[in-house]
């Protein structure tokens, strides 16, 4: 599944006329696709932010959404049951960081941060949030201590997610043997306190169990009772959204349709393996929905 080549964006199409839509290499991807544009008001369409709306940079917090994003998805928010950002972001951090606030079009978008365990919804547009983990706390304290036992302490550095700590090796003189290295000691650290670690992209994430992309999305395309599920993500922390898409696809006697995009491909072969449809990035993923949009 997923081995042909990456797509390209959608070519520009002359005026008036609707720009092409890649095509998914899997018939579960086409089926989808048909379902989402047969019946777009029972469709969701979720979304990762960093790596497929946003471009991965050195400093997260530098992050934006394409230039692209905001009008695409403002275009297709209202033909669609709804649009939702998932995320491992604090939810009010990726709606700064998107620009998505106050944006006409846009009453269909949800984010859903902390892997679902915030939510902020555009027709409010406020946060709903639980109360921080406890185990956070003493992770807080004794990191410190750990990256300096492991060696790590220089050229890694740690982001405050608010329900979520993140260790970060891209500065380092050699990112992946930093990444490596601290796999197992931040592994028994979070263990200790009730906590669990996810990979990512050069990122490790000490965060609460019981909480991922998987279990937001599921409960999401339950609330609202879709049809049809498009999920498009760039990294490991999405394995659980593709999972969760495709038990859907085999749950009941007709199950959910839904759309696998892999947004960059090679980089992480344990998602691109899987998608039924390759975008290079996330320009391509932009230009992917604008051209939904334009054929809903």
């Amino acid at each position: 599944m997923g081995s042909n080549p990456e797509e390209r964006a959608p070519a520009s199409a002359p005026s008036g006329t609707p720009s092409e839509l890649p095509n998914p290499t899997t018939a579960p991807g086409r089926e989808a696709l048909a379902a989402i544009l047969a019946r777009p008001d029972r469709a969701v369409v979720a979304l990762d932010f960093d790596g497929t709306l946003a471009d991965i940079v050195p400093d997260p917090e530098q992050a934006r959404a394409h230039p692209g994003a905001v009008p695409a998805l403002a275009a297709l928010a209202p033909k669609v049951a709804s649009v939702a950002v998932i995320t491992g972001r604090p939810a009010g951090v990726a709606v700064r960081h998107g620009g998505f606030a106050g944006v006409p079009g846009l009453d269909h978008l949800v984010v859903l941060g902390h892997y679902g365990a915030e939510r902020w919804d555009a027709v409010t547009g406020t946060v709903h949030a639980p109360a921080p983990h406890p185990g956070l706390a003493a992770v807080r304290a004794e990191l410190p201590g750990v990256l300096d036992r492991a060696g790590s302490w220089h050229g890694t550095w740690t982001e405050e997610k608010g329900q979520a700590i993140a260790v970060h090796t891209r500065r380092a003189s050699d990112p992946q043997a930093a990444f490596d290295a601290l796999r197992a000691p931040l592994g028994e650290l979070a263990a200790r306190h009730g906590l669990v670690v996810e990979p990512g992209k050069l990122v490790l994430e000490l965060r609460p169990p019981g909480v991922d992309k998987g279990v937001a999305l599921a409960r999401y395309v339950r609330e609202t009772d879709a049809e049809s599920v498009l999920y498009a993500g760039d990294d490991l922390g999405d394995l659980a959204a593709y999972a969760a898409v495709e038990k859907l696809r085999t749950a009941g006697p007709d199950g959910i349709p839904g759309l696998l995009v892999c947004s960059g491909g090679a980089e992480v072969p344990e998602l691109a393996d899987r998608a039924d449809l390759r975008l290079a990035g996330p320009a391509a993923v932009v230009g992917f929905l604008a051209a939904l949009a334009e054929h809903i």
